[in-house]
């Protein structure tokens, strides 16, 4: 009789804990290569299908969207997005100040916080020099949007309960905002 059978016949009925580490240690693994191959696979696929970067020289009547959330790997927060057409572009150069300072942590920030710091970009975080930068800022024709419309349902980012910052959302309503903060779309949604 080998020692492992010895082990398996314990009489008490228990399982023999010289298997269960080796069979639990395995599985595991496997959960684990599961998981990471889901996540690869998942994020590949979200890169080739997703939206492209604005170009540094937006048109009228490229097809934008802002999105926000999404974060995590395995367990994602939910994406909310605001999609319109370019009406119109307009490049300014101006300084940069310090960021203004909240106080609070993302999740406990308010609209009128977001819209602070919002009007405040592009900016520098406090002790840096203030720079002269250039800023291209687009009037965005809105379209279609999704936004939460509780804390339940995602964080009180910059969209939330039907508006962009405190602008309220209507379909033809034209939004100024910075560029950068856009990434280029398909037209037909």
């Amino acid at each position: 009789m080998s020692r492992h059978a010895e082990l398996d016949d314990d009489p008490s009925g228990r399982v023999s804990s010289f298997h269960t580490p080796w069979r639990v240690t395995r599985l595991v693994w496997a959960i684990a290569a599961a998981v990471l191959a889901v996540s690869v696979l998942a994020d590949e696929g979200g890169a080739a299908a997703g939206p492209a970067a604005l170009p540094s020289d937006p048109q009228i009547g490229d097809c934008v969207i802002f999105r926000e959330g999404g974060a995590g790997l395995l367990l994602r927060t939910p994406v909310y997005w605001l999609r319109g057409s370019i009406a119109g572009v307009s490049r300014t150069r101006r300084t940069a100040q310090a960021c203004p300072r909240i106080g609070k942590q993302a999740a406990a920030q308010t609209p009128a916080d977001h819209a602070r710091l919002a009007a405040a970009m592009p900016c520098v975080d406090k002790g840096a020099d203030a720079v002269e930068v250039d800023v291209t800022r687009v009037q965005v024709s809105v379209e279609d949007w999704e936004t939460p419309w509780s804390p339940q349902q995602g964080t009180t980012g910059w969209l939330f309960r039907g508006k962009f910052l405190e602008q309220t959302l209507k379909k033809g309503e034209v939004i100024d905002m910075d560029a950068t903060w856009l990434l280029r779309c398909a037209a037909d949604g």
